[in-house]
């Protein structure tokens, strides 16, 4: 066993190196995405007409800054709307008057539920209802919109503007 380990002493160094290496970039990497949920974090309810985009585990923003993490989406029975649930972390002490919204990063990113602060002075409790919400832009539904109403038809436009110019009779 000595002679084997002697020769090949490098080798399991570098070997346990590289394990150590991989340990330390999966915790790193748990803890920066968020892995790691806040045990003591305020749970918030927000009613959205569209959640797209949107699932477990998606960043809460204030200001561009992550505060938090979707824990659980569900559909309501008697409004159809998207139930999400914020876990918010309570340092943060977003006010309750407080509306939500899911934006987007860009064209090509991923979409976060965006806080923007309201003026009350209580500060979320757990168990609050986010009542001022506005839900996911659908981006392709908007560009098949444009596509297919860009043009117009010039003769209709030119009998709606004769029919408005003309004085109405009784």
């Amino acid at each position: 066993m000595r002679s084997v380990l002697k020769e090949h002493g490098a080798e399991a160094l570098i070997g346990l190196l590289v394990v150590l290496v991989a340990v330390w970039f999966g915790y790193y990497a748990w803890h920066r995405t968020g892995g790691g949920r806040v045990s003591n974090a305020v749970q918030v309810t927000a009613m959205f007409p569209n959640a797209n985009g949107i699932a477990v585990g998606t960043d809460v923003r204030v200001a561009g800054l992550k505060i938090g993490q979707v824990s659980a989406l569900k559909l309501d029975p008697q409004s159809y709307q998207a139930n999400v649930v914020l876990a918010i972390d309570p340092a943060a002490k977003i006010p309750s008057d407080s509306s939500a919204a899911i934006t987007s990063e860009g064209i090509l990113g991923g979409n976060y539920v965006s806080l923007i602060p309201g003026g009350s002075t209580t500060p979320f409790k757990a168990g609050d209802t986010i009542v001022d919400t506005q839900g996911s832009v659908d981006l392709m539904g908007m560009v098949g919109q444009f596509i297919n109403h860009s043009g117009g038809d010039a003769k209709g436009a030119a009998a709606n503007n004769q029919a408005a110019a003309a004085p109405s009779q009784p």
